[in-house]
């Protein structure tokens, strides 16, 4: 019978690829890659850093939407939440795609089929208005069936250059969406953003515990990396039917849902967003769910979560003051 293999993790005190300490720190020993770190640490930091730097000084306010699970409405919120904050005419608001192998924000954003422009100040952000600018993977496509087979190296480059080269300007806020999970997208961008005062992440899910476990990781993520959570905002959170305004569970939240895991986890609880069919609609449309069903209860859900969202910044820009 053939042996099984077994993933090797890197150690919990593992001082991370940027650091000084990279492939010689005590906990580096024994670790499978331990030569690799040192190499990469023997070539000095990486100068991107201080040019994303140099950029990022024009981003008041930087959000990652965050989930460990997939499936759960990460760039659907991204939308609804960058559209939210640029119905207010002054502020600007950038949404950055960095979900490199499923990239829907052009869909939902209505830009699907367009393209980026260089000029003299590096790539120019696609725009849905002119406070609402984009960025995705999904403009360098020749299709949008096409497939992005790429491994962690070109994935972290590509990450590097959208936050080097696009040309921002002054921005209120930057929205980054992101792909499930914990690994290559979300160490790269922590990696470029680290240095430049993340306010923290939006993390998504659904009621069910079979997300609720892989949010926890998420957190858990979080916390390791040393990354504020704003909050959990429970998506698809029971459907309230439009007719009789009764409202019925679609994914029962057996072990408590997001509010009890918040709870116990000692981590803000931002709101729910139930289920209304007009916001998948509005998103295959390229629309705004928020202008276009103002009255439906879950436009009410997102507007509450997008004001904490604020608050919350506002808050944390104080502080650092």
């Amino acid at each position: 019978m053939a042996e099984e293999s077994v993933a090797v993790l890197p150690p919990h005190d593992c001082p991370g690829t940027s650091s000084a300490q990279a492939g010689k720190a005590a906990a580096c020993q024994g670790c499978p890659n331990q030569r690799l770190c040192a190499s990469a640490g023997a070539a000095g930091p990486d100068p991107a850093l201080e040019e994303i730097q140099a950029k990022m000084k024009g981003v008041k306010h930087k959000i990652l939407v965050l989930s460990g699970k997939g499936g759960v409405g990460k760039s659907t919120f991204s939308a609804q939440l960058a559209h939210g904050l640029a119905a207010d005419d002054t502020k600007q608001v950038a949404l950055l795609d960095i979900d490199i192998c499923g990239p829907s924000i052009p869909k939902m954003m209505g830009l699907e089929g367009e393209q980026v422009h260089q000029s003299g100040s590096g790539w120019s952000p696609v725009y849905v208005e002119e406070n609402l600018g984009v960025m995705s993977v999904g403009f360098l496509l020749s299709s949008p069936d096409d497939a992005v087979i790429w491994r962690g190296p070109k994935k972290n480059g590509l990450i590097k250059q959208f936050l080097r080269d696009v040309d921002w300007g002054e921005v209120d806020y930057l929205i980054v969406d992101t792909p499930p999970g914990t690994s290559d997208e979300h160490l790269s961008i922590m990696q470029y953003l680290g240095a430049t005062h993340i306010d923290g992440a939006v993390i998504i899910t659904t009621p069910q515990e079979v997300a609720l476990q892989d949010v926890r990781k998420e957190i858990n993520f979080c916390h390791k990396v040393k990354l504020p959570v704003i909050g959990v905002v429970e998506n698809m959170s029971g459907f309230i039917c439009p007719k009789c305004k009764n409202e019925s569970e679609i994914f029962p939240p057996t072990t408590g849902g997001a509010e009890m895991m918040c709870k116990n986890l000692n981590v803000s609880f931002l709101g729910k967003v139930p289920l209304d069919p007009q916001i998948g609609k509005s998103c295959d449309n390229g629309q705004s769910f928020l202008s276009e069903v103002p009255e439906s209860p879950a436009t009410s859900s997102y507007k509450n979560i997008i004001q904490r969202i604020q608050d919350y910044c506002g808050l944390h820009q104080s502080q650092e003051k």
